[in-house]
Parts: C-alpha cells; sequence; structure tokens
C-alpha cells in the first residue's frame, strides 16, 4: 500500500524509499458536497466575468509554474517517483498548456451567427453555457500537468471544479490550489478533496455537474454508468496498450532513440506511452540491436537529480503488476532481451527497463496495460500485417509510425485518437489546440483544443424571429400556407 488510512488523516509516502512525506487530511462525503456547494455559488458569478478575464488568471499561472518549477519538480517527485526530467516535461506541458488554453479561450467561446430557419426574417446564434460545477478525477502519473491543464480548460469555460486527486499524489494537488489562488482565480472556485476514491467518488459524481476522469478503463465504465443514471456529462481518458509501427524505411537509430524515451519516460507508467513495437522483418534485427543498445544506456535512479532517464513506480502494486506480466512471460517461453527483474538495491518499486520478445497471444502482457517499463517486439511480414496488428486491440490511445515517405498514409488507417509520426508520444499530446483521448476502450471524449473546452460547456440557441412569424398569416389558409412555404423551401434548397 502507498497510504495509511486513519479517521482522520492519510500518510503519503515516498516511492523513491517508501519513507514517509507527509500526512493530509482526509475529506469525507459531506466535505465533498460541502466543496461542491461552495464551488457553484462561485461559479455563478464567475460565469458572468468576461472571458478575458478568466484567461489572464491562467496567463499568470502560466507564468508562476515556470517561477515555481523546482518546487512543483520536487513534488511530483517525491509523489510519483518519477525522474527529474520526465518530472520536467509534465511541468513544461502544463506551463505551454495553460497560456494556449488562455490564448484561445475567448475564439472558442464566442457567439457564433448561424444560418437561421428563414434568411433575413430569422437571426440565430449559437452561444456556450458553462455546466456549472465539474468534477475531476486525476491519477498518480500527471499529478500537475492533468489538474492544471483539465481545470484550465474547465474553468475557462466559466465553470468551478471540485478535484479529487490521487492518494499518493494529494500535495501536488494542493500547491496547485496554491498556485491559482496567486495567479488570482476567485476563492470557492477550485476546491481539493483528498481521500480514497471509493469512500469519495459516489459523493462526488452525486454533487457535481459533469465529472472528467482519467484512470482505468474498468473505473471508467463504473463512472460512466454513474453520471448516466444522473444525465450528467462525463468524459475520460482510459487504458491503454499503444502500439509503435517501424516501417521498412525508417530512420533506425532515430526510432530505436525515440521509443526507448517512449517506451520507457515515466517507468513506463504513462497513459501514452508504447507497449507493442511492430517491426518490419527485413530491417527487425537491425533495429532490435539498436533499440537494445540504446535501452541498456538508459540510466535507472531515484532521487532529485538530473542524471535519471527513469525512475522509480509508484507502488508495491504497480511493481507486482509489472512482476506478473514479466514472469508470466518468460515462464510460457517469451524471451527477455534487456531488463527482466526488479531493482531493490535502486528503490523499493524500481524495474529495469525491459524488452521481450516472442511473445503469444496466451501471454497476458500481449493485451492487457502493463503500465510500466516493459514493451514486447514482433516482427511483421508487410505494412499492412503490422497496421492489422496495431489495431487488434479494444483499445485506441495513442500510436507511433516511424518511416521516412509512408508515415501519413498509415497514420491515418490506425484506430487511436492521437498518432505520431517519426516520434512516440510528445508531438501530439503537446500540441494543445488540437484534441487528444481515446477511440474504444481508452475512453470518450477529449481533452486540448476546442474540444476539451467546449465539453465543458452546454450548447445554446438563440433565435429572433422578425417582421412575419412561421406560421398562418391571419386571413391566409393553412393549405394556402404551406404551397407557399414549400416553394419557398424548394428556392432555399437550390440556393442554400
Amino acid at each position: 500500500m502507498t497510504a495509511t488510512m486513519t479517521p482522520a488523516t492519510m500518510t503519503v509516502r515516498r516511492p523513491f524509499d517508501n519513507g514517509f512525506h507527509g500526512d493530509v487530511e482526509v475529506a469525507t462525503p459531506h466535505d465533498v458536497r460541502v466543496a461542491a456547494a461552495t464551488a457553484g455559488v462561485a461559479q455563478a458569478e464567475w460565469a458572468d466575468t468576461p472571458v478575458r478575464e478568466r484567461a489572464a488568471v491562467f496567463k499568470r499561472l502560466a507564468s508562476l509554474i515556470l517561477r515555481d518549477r523546482d518546487r512543483i519538480l520536487d513534488s511530483i517527485q517525491d509523489e510519483s517517483g518519477k525522474a527529474r526530467l520526465n518530472a520536467f516535461e509534465e511541468v513544461m506541458d502544463a506551463a505551454r498548456g495553460v497560456r494556449v488554453f488562455a490564448n484561445t479561450a475567448a475564439s472558442a467561446l464566442a457567439e457564433q451567427r448561424r444560418p437561421g430557419a428563414i434568411p433575413v426574417l430569422t437571426r440565430t446564434v449559437e452561444r456556450h453555457v458553462p455546466v456549472g460545477v465539474v468534477g475531476m478525477i486525476s491519477p498518480w502519473n500527471y499529478p500537475f500537468n492533468l489538474p492544471a491543464t483539465d481545470s484550465a480548460q474547465a474553468l475557462l469555460a466559466g465553470n468551478a471544479v471540485v478535484l479529487k486527486p490521487d492518494s499518493q499524489t494529494p500535495f501536488t494537488a494542493l500547491l496547485l490550489a496554491d498556485l491559482l489562488a496567486e495567479a488570482g482565480l476567485p476563492a470557492g472556485l477550485f476546491q481539493v478533496v483528498p481521500g480514497p476514491g471509493a469512500q469519495l467518488g459516489p459523493t462526488l459524481v452525486d454533487s457535481c455537474d459533469y465529472l472528467m476522469f482519467t484512470g482505468s478503463t474498468a473505473v471508467g465504465r463504473e463512472l460512466a454508468q454513474a453520471c448516466a443514471r444522473r444525465l450528467i456529462g462525463f468524459s475520460a481518458e482510459l487504458g491503454g496498450k499503444n502500439a509503435a509501427l517501424v516501417l521498412a524505411d525508417a530512420d533506425l537509430a532515430a526510432a530505436a532513440s525515440g521509443l526507448a524515451r517512449g517506451c520507457f519516460a515515466g517507468a513506463g507508467q504513462v497513459c501514452v506511452s508504447i507497449e507493442r513495437i511492430y517491426v518490419a522483418n527485413e530491417v527487425y534485427g537491425a533495429f532490435l540491436t539498436q533499440f537494445a543498445a540504446r535501452t541498456r544506456a538508459l540510466r535507472l535512479q531515484v532521487g532529485h537529480d538530473w542524471d535519471a532517464d527513469l525512475g522509480s513506480l509508484v507502488s508495491a502494486k504497480q511493481l507486482q503488476q509489472v512482476t506478473r506480466h514479466v514472469d508470466d512471460a518468460r515462464a510460457q517461453g517469451a524471451g527477455v532481451l534487456i531488463g527482466g527483474r526488479p531493482r531493490p538495491d535502486i528503490g523499493p518499486f524500481c524495474y529495469e527497463p525491459t524488452i521481450l520478445t516472442g511473445v503469444t497471444e496466451s501471454m497476458q502482457v500481449c493485451r492487457e496495460e502493463t503500465f510500466g517499463p516493459v514493451v514486447s517486439v514482433y516482427g511483421v511480414d508487410s505494412e499492412a500485417e503490422a497496421i492489422a496488428r496495431a489495431n487488434d486491440s479494444s483499445y485506441g490511445l495513442n500510436a507511433s509510425v516511424w518511416s521516412r515517405r509512408r508515415g501519413e498514409e498509415v497514420a491515418r488507417r490506425l484506430r487511436a485518437g492521437t498518432v505520431n509520426i517519426n516520434e512516440s508520444y510528445a508531438a501530439a499530446f503537446g500540441s494543445h489546440a488540437a484534441p487528444m483521448g481515446g477511440m474504444g476502450e481508452s475512453g470518450q471524449g477529449r481533452r486540448h483544443g476546442a474540444s476539451g473546452l467546449l465539453k465543458y460547456t452546454e450548447s445554446q440557441t438563440i433565435a429572433r424571429q422578425r417582421l412575419a412569424r412561421i406560421a398562418p398569416p391571419d386571413g391566409v389558409s393553412n393549405r394556402a400556407f404551406a404551397e407557399v412555404l414549400s416553394r419557398g423551401i424548394a428556392a432555399m434548397n437550390r440556393v442554400l
């Protein structure tokens, strides 16, 4: 376990050494209801605040994130166990994403003229109304970036937020709350309720007007059903078994380097990291040699220095999951090219970056999400086979294509919410003006882009009729009106 519960507090432990990090007060279901009510009161005034004033808060937040970079890095590392470079990527992504959202919110939320029922006589506009109080349940693997960017879009849209962070990472969420307050966000709009999801999740669903969840597919299904019963909106980024395709014309050195980062950053505990690699057989041996060399060179370390390429897994539970997948594959005949063992000499939850070959359908690692530093490499006879096998998954979150000439065409045939060409995941995830999310069992809805902002709103149509009603005028029979209107619609259809 990563946290020891008492009736009033929760002890958070550092994954680096399983040592004491801090005690945090645990919210009760009553606290969640109070937080949502408080947020709802504050939201009413915030919704009337001009978008440019809302955006100013998040422009200041972006600057504060950069100012407090090292403080945030320390918090992320102490709670998640990731390497400092990986935490840095998270913080920089948050600083950039928050600023992009602040810059684009006004145009995305602006009222839009739409064609009316009858030209000239009908004036129609579409506007976006905030949903109210947005509940958020965030994961431990991106404890700062996801709450910061998701909350930014919800708040920019005119909502309030009640955030339930993962029990392993409450202090990073509370640090975000401090920065938002310093940036000028009005009191009450952003509430943090630490505690176990099983205890607080149902009350949060019952108390909010929309729910954003990042986590496992199994829990996502339960939350989606709970939201459906209340007829409130729900968006989720869920599991993944992300595939990379290394085609025959790929730059093998670039692919080996990029995939070593894309498979093992964050110790593989990244929703969009690569767990399957399909390599054209004509370059399979050459790629595997270079990929293995790149993986061997990765530095597995714990602590706050900058030297590590990957750090610890987050908990004993996650270590058990990774160990179970690798041991099962090894027992059934898979080859362990690199890694394949825990490293308690480095840290209690550390596991070596691992490359598996000869993985078959009977092995757990073949289709189940590992969420650790483990990747399976497969040879394929053709581009078509690579595409088919990449798509042969219930998940569809992220994909990667390595090719000098065929990347665009192959990308369009992959069933994944984001596809990166000659990059593993950072290019698409870091394109904040474009949507990011999963297909299939990898979730529903999108974060980032206009889609990520507007999902926190309800569309409202306002239409004003002038001069003539859309009904038979006085003294005109229904039949005559129908004939005239039919001819008018036929004329409009030809023109429009």
